[in-house]
This record gives C-alpha cells, structure tokens and sequence, in this order.
C-alpha cells in the first residue's frame, strides 16, 4: 500500500459549550461532497455542504433579506472558495508530476 492509499476520507464534527457560548466546528476531508447553491422562496439566498456524516449551511442574517453584510460575505467565500480551487490545482499538478516516475517503474 502507497503512503497515498492511507489518506482515507473522513468529516470531523465537533461541538462545545464555554461560558454558556456554543461552538460547532465541521472539517470535511473528502472529495465526496454534496455542494449546492438555492434560493429559498425567491427571497434568500442558501449554500449547503454536505456528506453522509454532516453537512454545513449558510444564508443571510437571521434568515431574513440579504443585508450588504450577507454581500460581503458572499464574496469573501467567493474568493477564498477560487483560492481553494487554484491551490488544489496547483499541487495536483505538482504531485501527478512527482509521482509519474514511479508509474514507469511499475509498467516496465
């Protein structure tokens, strides 16, 4: 088995309460997501993230009309979620060229 082969994917949930303040923490570290952007009722916008072990929303400020806010935040996610994606590409390609000479030693 290849060091890659041990990197199983799993989601990691936890919750706590300190000083009557309540803290939820999700991790997902699986390609095997669910990703949705909706519209609820025509008045509000609804990003959802999810597996079979839990899932992650996010909508506008108290579930009411998109605040400018609920706009800022829509980009910050937008840029960090572009972020995400460039570096995901970049070290694919960076680690498919670093694995391809082991590739030739097991087809010779």
């Amino acid at each position: 088995m290849s060091t890659r082969d041990s990197y199983q994917p799993y989601t990691y949930i936890t919750a706590s309460i300190h000083e009557g303040n309540t803290r939820l923490g999700v991790s997902f570290h699986t390609a095997d997501l669910s990703v949705l952007a909706m519209n609820v009722h025509g008045i509000r916008p609804y990003l959802y993230f999810g597996s079979a072990e839990g899932q992650l929303s996010i909508s506008t400020t108290g579930g009411g009309p998109v605040t400018a806010a609920d706009v800022d935040l829509a980009r910050e996610i937008a840029d960090a979620a572009a972020r995400y994606r460039d570096e995901c590409e970049r070290l694919h390609t960076e680690q498919a060229a670093v694995a391809l000479p082991g590739l030739d030693e097991v087809t010779a």
